[in-house]
């Protein structure tokens, strides 16, 4: 017999804005980073959909940390001449379930902001990890919201000298400059080369074709890639996991079924097992060769965002 009737608490994104600190972010995403390094995770395989003729995409994932109380389906989209309408280019909600009764718990209405959040904590966690103790100056390749998120939350982790935005158009990069320098980093323009010649370098785009040269690439230097999470898409050449001395996948299946590391494997630059968990960089201080080239390749972790939608949920049911 059916039970009765219940009240289904939706969170708008207003609500999750005020939940979270982006201290308490880092700190999940971390640890859940360490869970899914250690095996302690439960994450399918993430469907998704591509959508040419509106330049969009749609990703479904789920995932749940052993023993936590909830696990979470989500849904994100990006589609990327939203500009020009308006609208958001990213946009989603995320189902948070009791992992105990199969009761949905929320629904976080969330616009696709934890998504961001998520990925930002990522992108910083291990750019910081895997980067020189002395590197200052950080490039991002793109110029949307997540570009800005990458700066402004590797500049909680770490000083940031300048950063070098590159992007397709200049009036984008500059625009994000602005918002940069508004939130208290020097920013300025710079080309391809300049850029990829940064101490760090986050590739931030939905490319499908690589963003940058490896040979521009400094030998020192780390690159993070987070826009490659689909297989049509390719921010970074096969040529720099060549180079790379330390290759970071935050999923190996993942990354070789849909990453830039897949792209690599596939091309012969790269073998196979040559990553390591990104977990695994955050457990301990990384000891990395002081002019190595190290790479870190972020698809996106469902279990990732089960343990932040569960974070932030208690922090809203509070």
């Amino acid at each position: 017999c059916p039970g009765p009737p219940m009240n289904l608490p939706v969170f708008d994104l207003a609500a999750i804005d005020r939940a979270a600190t982006s201290q308490l972010v880092l700190d999940t995403v971390r640890d859940a980073l360490i869970a899914h390094a250690e095996g302690r995770t439960s994450v399918p395989p993430p469907l998704h959909m591509a959508f040419p003729e509106a330049d969009g995409d749609c990703h479904v994932k789920a995932g749940w940390v052993t023993g936590a109380p909830n696990f979470t389906v989500k849904i994100a989209t990006g589609f990327y001449g939203n500009h020009g309408l308006g609208l958001r280019t990213n946009h989603g909600l995320v189902c948070v379930v009791s992992a105990r009764t199969g009761q949905i718990r929320a629904l976080l209405d969330d616009r696709g902001l934890l998504t961001a959040w998520r990925t930002a904590a990522a992108g910083a966690l291990i750019t910081h990890a895997m980067s020189r103790p002395d590197a200052t100056t950080l490039a991002v390749f793109g110029t949307g919201e997540q570009a800005c998120l990458q700066a402004v939350w590797l500049a909680k982790l770490r000083t940031i000298s300048t950063v070098l935005v590159h992007g397709r158009t200049l009036h984008k990069a500059h625009a994000l400059c602005a918002e940069l320098h508004r939130r208290g980093l020097n920013a300025r323009p710079a080309v391809t080369q300049e850029a990829a010649a940064a101490d760090m370098v986050i590739t931030t785009t939905p490319a499908t074709t690589p963003v940058l040269n490896a040979t521009h690439v400094r030998q020192g230097a780390h690159v993070t890639g987070i826009g490659t999470d689909m297989p049509h898409k390719n921010e970074l050449p096969p040529e720099l996991f060549h180079r790379a001395q330390v290759i970071a996948t935050d999923d190996h299946a993942q990354c070789i079924d849909h990453g830039d590391f897949g792209h690599a494997v596939r091309a012969g630059a790269t073998a196979q097992d040559s990553d390591i968990a990104a977990g695994e960089l955050l457990k301990k201080p990384f000891d990395r060769p002081e002019a190595a080239i190290t790479v870190a390749d972020l698809t996106g972790v469902g279990a990732l965002d089960a343990a932040l939608a569960s974070t932030v949920l208690d922090q809203l049911l509070r």
